[in-house]
């Protein structure tokens, strides 16, 4: 009998209800994940990406599972000599994210479904996508005052750019003990773009300003749609070679899509390939968010930081949009320059929302779109700058 109570208590004591007791870190994080749970469901904020990071989070977090060893990447670096006889499922899946594999196939999947001809047809969008990086460089200066290295300042900086693949892609260069927080950042900002953009975008626009009408695209040839990515690919990489594995993966993607021989690989990078490198993402990222690295004062400032980011960025787009009017007789609807931010094709539809609230005949998207299409250039840009610079 007392045996078998013996073997009862020493089976509770292993149980993850009785870790959960020891470290109510843990119990925290479970909560955060249900959180981020109930937005990508309930709410419906960005749930291809929340859904597998929350999960993730819970995942990684439930005592005694074994399904993530942070100690196996301390540091930055991968530790080989205990990792294959430690490392659970998730480690194995999360070299994808150490050797930035998972970011370069998103991007080749973005890249295919990206039609790039709004940009094409007015190449000035260029610079509404390079002034909406102005919330990279705020929140680079804001870090730094704050304390942060110039390597971890550049890292959460990046959050400003709007895409998780490129913050995942530089911060483990930079600053890889940041990797968890940046991205999770990253991708909680985007989900929530629709709630922090349009109070920025009205605070700095008249309604007459955002009932402006705007002209037509003109048609762009398939010729134009071809050697786009090619000519992109080019000047960036050897402007910046330090961005060429990021703006090469956009544009090849891209070339597929437009080049109308490969039909059936651009299909399968913009559909099968890329759902399920975004699931092993989501679920990696969210996994690496132990109560241990995760539940920091840090956390909470890159946090805010990425609110400035965004908010810098939004404003920046907008601003410069209006600028421009000064100086152009076909007017721009100043909100499509929030979409300069990135996040596509999400800061494209937050333009529209915005403009149809004053004027419920325009039909700003395809605008937006060139806009949106140059943010992800430019935040590219950015990301090989800031590598050449402190990489």
């Amino acid at each position: 009998m007392e045996n078998k109570y013996y073997e009862m208590c020493k089976l509770m004591e292993s149980s993850g209800f009785a870790q959960i007791a020891d470290n109510w870190g843990v119990l925290l994080m479970l909560l955060i994940g249900g959180g981020l749970l109930y937005l990508a469901i309930a709410k419906k904020y960005e749930p291809l990406l929340l859904i597998p990071v929350a999960f993730g989070m819970i995942l990684t977090n439930l005592p005694g599972a074994g399904l993530f060893n942070a100690s196996l990447f301390e540091g930055g670096a991968v530790q080989w000599n205990i990792f294959v006889e430690n490392a659970g499922l998730l480690d194995y899946l999360y070299l994808g994210v150490q050797f930035g594999i998972y970011p370069c196939l998103i991007l080749i999947g973005l890249g295919a479904m990206t039609d790039f001809s709004s940009l094409i047809a007015r190449p000035k969008y260029l610079i509404l996508g390079a002034a909406a990086q102005l919330g990279i460089f705020v929140t680079y200066l804001c870090a730094t005052g704050w304390g942060f290295t110039p390597e971890d300042a550049a890292a959460i900086g990046i959050i400003g750019g709007a895409d998780g693949s490129i913050a995942i892609f530089l911060t483990p260069k930079l600053a890889p003990e940041l990797l968890v927080p940046v991205a999770i950042v990253t991708y909680f900002c985007i989900a929530l773009m629709p709630v922090i953009q349009p109070p920025v975008m009205k605070l700095l626009t008249s309604d007459q300003e955002r009932a402006i009408e705007m002209k037509p695209l003109r048609t762009v040839s398939k010729a134009e749609k071809i050697i786009f990515p090619i000519l992109v690919t080019v000047v960036v990489s050897l402007l910046l070679p330090k961005a060429t594995t990021l703006i090469a993966s956009l544009m090849l993607g891209n070339l597929m899509r437009e080049c109308g021989v490969v039909e059936r690989l651009a299909k399968t990078v913009q559909n099968g390939m890329l759902n399920i490198i975004t699931v092993f993402l989501g679920v990696t990222i969210g996994a690496a968010a132990t109560a241990e690295n995760f539940l920091e004062v840090k956390t909470l400032i890159i946090l805010a930081l990425g609110f400035i980011a965004f908010i810098c960025g939004t404003a920046g787009g907008v601003l410069f949009a209006k600028v421009m009017n000064l100086f152009s007789k076909d007017k721009i609807n100043p909100l499509i320059g929030s979409a300069g931010v990135s996040a596509m094709p999400m800061g494209a539809h937050v333009s529209q929302s915005v403009g149809q609230e004053t004027n419920s005949g325009n039909f700003l998207l395809t605008q937006a779109m060139g806009p949106n299409a140059a943010g992800i250039i430019a935040a590219i840009v950015v990301a090989g700058f800031l590598l050449s610079v402190l990489g």
